[in-house]
């Protein structure tokens, strides 16, 4: 009898301790649909997780607009924030819209360049990427434009040059000037390329 209840006292703990280290795991669920962001933290740990979460989203709100980001900057980004705040081995599970370790981004065009693909006031869906090939639709940071959705018309090495859809061509007076009007075209580097359309 009491080798049997010695038994049942070890595989008590042993499913204790199985319990505690499949509980007691830290993980981050991020959820992003190109315009909000979520987050869930899931500890044992006695953790401001409210603050954590509200951090987390606020840094992927940051990722999202930053144009050399990736989904490695955001899960590091992630991490850093966790260990601020006591958690360790935390596994960080971003999900959005798009699929797994996706980043989506939600963006609303501003201006008549690229008609008659896309209309001023229309939203558009990125997938934060860099993998990108002539003929995409891309939002880029230009030096010169500032943020400008365009589309690829040349790719060479890490060049890349983005024209408009539009191709009209006006004259308006300016403070009574004539100015020649007609779409972008311009050069950017890859790494100011911050998506590629997918859904419009």
């Amino acid at each position: 009898m009491a080798k049997k209840t010695i038994l049942v006292l070890i595989i008590l703990i042993l499913l204790a301790f199985l319990a505690l280290n499949i509980l007691g795991a830290n993980s981050v669920e991020v959820y992003i649909d190109g315009e909000n962001v979520s987050a869930k933290t899931n500890t044992l740990s006695n953790i401001d997780r409210e603050s954590m979460n509200l951090e987390i989203c606020d840094y992927t709100f940051e990722v999202m607009d930053n144009t050399s980001a990736n989904i490695t900057t955001l899960k590091e980004g992630i991490n850093d924030i966790c260990s601020r705040y006591g958690l360790e081995n935390v596994n960080i599970n971003i999900d959005s819209s798009i699929g797994e370790n996706q980043i989506p981004i939600l963006v609303e065009v501003d201006g008549t360049s690229m008609l008659p693909t896309l209309e001023n006031g229309q939203d558009v869906l990125l997938n934060k990427t860099h993998d990108i090939q002539v003929g995409d639709i891309v939002v880029a940071k230009s030096d010169e434009y500032g943020r400008i959705i365009k589309r690829v018309d040349e790719i060479n090495g890490n060049s890349i040059h983005l024209v408009s859809d539009n191709k009209n061509v006006s004259y308006e007076y300016i403070n009574g000037e004539l100015y020649l009007v007609k779409g972008i075209s311009t050069w950017v580097d890859i790494s100011d390329i911050n998506g590629v359309a997918i859904s419009y």
